[in-house]
């Protein structure tokens, strides 16, 4: 044990303290208005980003923001095995800040020394120049330079690899990547490119990203991925597998987290139930902008609240 595992799990726990949680969420959705939601959160940790007055995708993007931060701090705290691990989980945000690049919009995360590629991905002009970049780097080739195959790729490589890097992700890595797969083929109908079908059967195996339909993708599914499509029938269900994703998450998350040893697990643990109170307050700042009436579509009845 040394003295950055219990300083970073001592500082992990007091975040986690300070999330809004479901009974928080709940009421920020119900602030009756979208600006009177975005007020109210501004006075909450998340108000590290998040300002009264923001539009709808600024407070979005700063909750996701805030969440980055809690990342950082965290990662400033660990030894190196920590740090690593910590930096994987990041490139969340170096996808997301590409996927901006590619729409020719302002990349939204300051990622500082957690960037992957970050540095050299910014400066690229082109799709073409993306690939090139990606090529040459810890993500490798994403199979084409279309900007979705680019978006394919980086989502898939990252899954890969952090199931490579810290074993109770493997579910996570694994649901995600049948989600991912199973809305790309049997939803919108494209095919992956041979990289994107390589990555993808590395945590699905060969047979279940050829599946013609969900119930024969999930018969082929190994037992870490099959949770998260095992009960669904239709491709148009698949926002029902995305809750199930996140409430994995949360549950594997508290699980980590009840670790009473000072080591990696607890803080991956705090850093999966943050994420989650970031999905949550996302969640409620749409049904916010939407008026106290109902869920927005792919989010489900009020029995289905995340």
């Amino acid at each position: 044990m040394s003295g950055a595992w219990v300083a970073g799990s001592t500082r992990a726990r007091a975040l986690v303290r300070r999330r809004l949680g479901e009974a928080g969420t709940r009421r920020l959705a119900q602030a009756g208005t979208f600006e009177a939601a975005v007020d109210a959160l501004s006075d909450t940790p998340y108000g590290h980003d998040v300002r009264s007055g923001q539009d709808r995708a600024a407070a979005e993007r700063a909750v996701s923001a805030t969440l980055l931060w809690h990342l950082r701090v965290l990662a400033g705290w660990a030894p190196q095995q920590g740090t690593d691990v910590m930096r994987l989980l990041a490139r969340w945000f170096e996808i997301a800040n590409v996927d901006a690049l590619l729409a020719g919009e302002d990349a939204p995360f300051k990622l500082g020394a957690l960037a992957t590629s970050w540095s050299r991905l910014a400066q690229a002009g082109t799709p073409q120049a993306v690939r090139a970049t990606l090529v040459s780097s810890a993500w490798g080739d994403p199979g084409d330079d279309s900007p979705r195959g680019i978006q394919l790729g980086m989502r898939l490589s990252w899954a890969v690899h952090l199931a490579d890097a810290f074993d109770p992700a493997v579910p996570w890595a694994a649901g995600a990547t049948a989600l991912l797969v199973a809305r790309e083929r049997l939803l919108e109908g494209r095919e992956l490119n041979p990289q994107s079908s390589a990555r993808a059967a590395a945590l699905l195996g060969r047979e279940a990203p050829r599946a013609g339909s969900l119930p024969e993708m999930a018969a082929c599914l190994p037992v870490a991925a099959a949770w998260v499509i095992e009960d669904l029938e239709r491709p148009e269900d698949l926002w029902r597998g995305e809750i199930h994703w996140w409430r994995r998450l949360d549950r594997d998350g508290r699980a980590l987290l009840a670790d009473s040893r000072f080591r990696l697990e607890p803080v991956v643990g705090a850093l999966a139930v943050l994420a989650v109170d970031a999905w949550r307050t996302r969640a409620a700042l749409a049904l916010a902008a939407r008026g106290a009436e109902g869920f927005a579509p792919g989010m489900g009845d009020r029995d289905e609240w995340p």
